[in-house]
C-alpha cells in the first residue's frame, strides 16, 4: 500500500496526444500534477507530450508550458515543493503519422530510465477526426504492445461515424485496453452526488416523480471558443457538452441505485437511464450564436454551428415519467455555472401569504447542487417571517465540501442574504446599460434563453430549432 492507503500502481509511461491543447492545458496537465503532488501517481512514470512536427515544442519548453497551465488551473500551484520533481519526469517528442521516430524513441529512452517492468499510457486529447491516424501510427510502430488508450469525447459526430472509429480502435487495441471518458465523472463534486443521494436515507425516498417537477442542468460558460475555432463549428454545444458531459451528469441524478460503486455497476445502471431517455422533441429545442462567432478564426463565415442550447429532455421510466429535465450550455455566457437544481412539487394549499419583497425567487423548494470545484449543496425552503403575522420568507441550509476531511459544516440563513445566488451570480448588465435584472443566472436562461452574450454583454444572434 502507498502512503495514501492506495495500492502500490505499475511504473507507467504516459503520452499525451494533444498536449499543447487546451483540454490537456485546463484539465490534463493540472490533474497530473495534482496526482503527483498528492502522492497518487506511480512511484516511477514519465509523461511525454506529444503534437505534430509543425507545432512541436521542445521539452524545456513543454515544461514552461506545463507550469504556465498548473498556475493558472491548478489549485496546488508550482510554487509547491512539489513541483521539481514532477517537471523533471515532464518531456515533448514530435510524431506525424509517417514519422514517429522521436516519439518511438522518446517512449523506449522513458523505459529505460525507469528500469524494470512498465506500462504504457496513451491519452488522446485529439478531435475525433485524428483519433484513427494516431490509433494507427501506434500499431505501426509497435507503441500498442500491452498497452491502454484513453479515448476523449465526442466520440465521433453521429452513430455511424462513432461505429467507424470504434472499429479502427479495436483494430489495434483489444476492448479491455480501452477507456472511454468523459472527465467530468472524474470531478469530486459529480462523484458527490452519489454520496448524497445513496449514502443518505433523507433525500432518496423523495427523489421521484411524485415529489419533484423538475430538474435542470445548465453550465453556461464565460470563455468563448478562441483558439478552437476549427475543432469547435465542426462540433457544436450540443455535441461539445450536451449529448457528453450533461448527459452523464443526467444519469448519475436520475440513475437507480447501483449493486456496487463498481465500474460495470455504475455503467449498468447509467444506460438503463441512457435507454429510458425519450427522442428529442425538436419543438423543444433552442439553439444560439454569441455576437462574433462567425468571426473566429477557423469558423465559417455563414457557420449554423450552436454556441449555445437548451434541451427539454425526458426520462420515461417508473421513477420520472413527466418530470422534464432541462439541458442547457453555452460559449460566452454572462457567468460561468455548473449547477443541477431539483424543484419539489408546491404544497396542495397556499395557507401562508407570501409578499414578493419576502419571497422575490417565488415559492419554490429546491436543491441545488454546484458541482463545480469544490462543490456546495443547498436546500432551498421557506419559513415564518419573525413576527405577529404568519408570512413566509426562503431560508436554505448549505452543506458545502471542504479541500480537508473535517466533517461537514451545516448553516441556515434566512433574510435578503440567503438568496438562492449571490451578488456576484446576478445576470450580466443588460445591452442597453440597465444594472441587470438580479436575478439568477436560471432567470436569464429562462426569459432570454434565445441569446448568448458576449464579455462585453451584447446580445447574439440565435435560431429557434423546430
Amino acid at each position: 500500500m502507498s502512503r495514501n492507503g492506495t495500492p502500490h500502481l505499475d511504473n507507467h509511461v504516459i503520452v499525451l496526444f494533444g498536449a499543447t491543447g487546451d483540454l490537456a492545458r485546463r484539465k490534463l496537465l493540472p490533474g497530473l500534477f495534482h496526482l503527483h503532488a498528492a502522492g497518487l501517481l506511480p512511484k516511477e512514470y514519465r509523461i511525454i507530450g506529444v503534437s505534430p512536427r509543425n507545432a512541436a515544442l521542445t521539452t524545456e519548453q513543454f515544461r514552461e508550458h506545463a507550469e504556465q497551465a498548473c498556475s493558472d488551473f491548478c489549485i496546488t500551484k508550482p510554487t509547491d515543493q512539489s513541483w521539481p520533481s514532477f517537471a523533471e519526469r515532464v518531456s515533448f517528442a514530435a510524431a506525424d503519422p509517417d514519422n514517429a521516430t522521436d516519439l518511438v524513441e522518446a517512449v523506449y529512452r522513458a523505459e529505460k530510465e525507469i528500469g524494470g517492468p512498465v506500462r504504457r499510457l496513451y491519452h488522446l486529447a485529439v478531435p475525433p477526426a485524428a483519433f484513427t491516424i494516431v490509433v494507427g501510427m501506434l500499431g505501426a510502430t509497435g507503441l500498442s504492445k500491452d498497452a491502454r488508450v484513453i479515448v476523449e469525447k465526442p466520440f465521433g459526430t453521429d452513430l455511424a461515424s462513432a461505429r467507424r472509429l470504434n472499429q479502427a480502435v479495436l483494430a489495434v487495441f483489444d476492448e479491455s485496453q480501452v477507456f472511454r471518458i468523459d472527465h467530468f465523472l472524474g470531478k469530486e463534486s459529480v462523484d458527490n452526488i452519489l454520496a448524497f443521494r445513496f449514502a443518505n436515507g433523507l433525500y432518496e425516498p423523495i427523489w421521484n416523480r411524485s415529489h419533484l417537477r423538475y430538474v435542470e442542468i445548465d453550465v453556461p460558460e464565460t470563455l468563448s471558443i478562441s483558439g478552437r475555432g476549427a475543432f469547435y463549428d465542426a462540433t457544436g454545444a450540443y455535441r461539445d457538452m450536451v449529448v457528453t458531459h450533461l448527459f452523464q451528469v443526467l444519469a448519475f441524478v436520475a440513475m437507480e441505485s447501483p449493486v456496487s460503486l463498481s465500474a460495470k455497476h455504475l455503467r449498468d445502471e447509467k444506460e438503463k437511464v441512457f435507454e429510458a431517455v425519450k427522442p428529442i422533441d425538436v419543438r423543444h429545442v433552442v439553439r444560439g450564436q454569441y455576437e462574433g462567432y462567425r468571426s473566429e478564426p477557423g469558423v465559417a463565415p455563414d457557420s449554423q454551428t450552436e454556441t449555445m442550447v437548451a434541451v427539454r429532455a425526458e426520462v420515461d421510466n417508473w421513477r420520472w415519467h413527466g418530470v422534464p429535465f432541462f439541458l442547457r450550455s453555452g460559449k460566452a455566457m454572462g457567468v460561468s455555472r455548473q449547477l443541477i437544481t431539483l424543484g419539489f412539487q408546491p404544497p396542495p394549499m397556499r395557507m401562508f401569504p407570501a409578499h414578493r419583497k419576502d419571497t422575490p425567487y417565488g415559492r419554490q423548494n429546491e436543491i441545488v447542487i454546484d458541482f463545480a470545484d469544490p462543490g456546495a449543496i443547498k436546500v432551498y425552503f421557506l419559513t415564518k417571517v419573525p413576527g405577529a403575522q404568519l408570512s413566509l420568507t426562503p431560508r436554505w441550509r448549505s452543506t458545502t465540501r471542504t479541500r480537508s476531511p473535517r466533517r461537514t459544516r451545516s448553516r441556515a440563513t434566512s433574510g435578503s442574504s440567503c438568496s438562492p445566488w449571490s451578488a456576484t451570480s446576478r445576470c450580466s448588465p443588460g445591452p442597453t446599460g440597465s444594472s441587470g435584472c438580479g436575478r439568477s443566472p436560471n432567470h436569464c436562461w429562462r426569459t432570454r434563453r434565445r441569446s448568448s452574450r458576449t464579455p462585453s454583454g451584447r446580445l447574439a444572434r440565435s435560431r429557434s430549432s423546430g
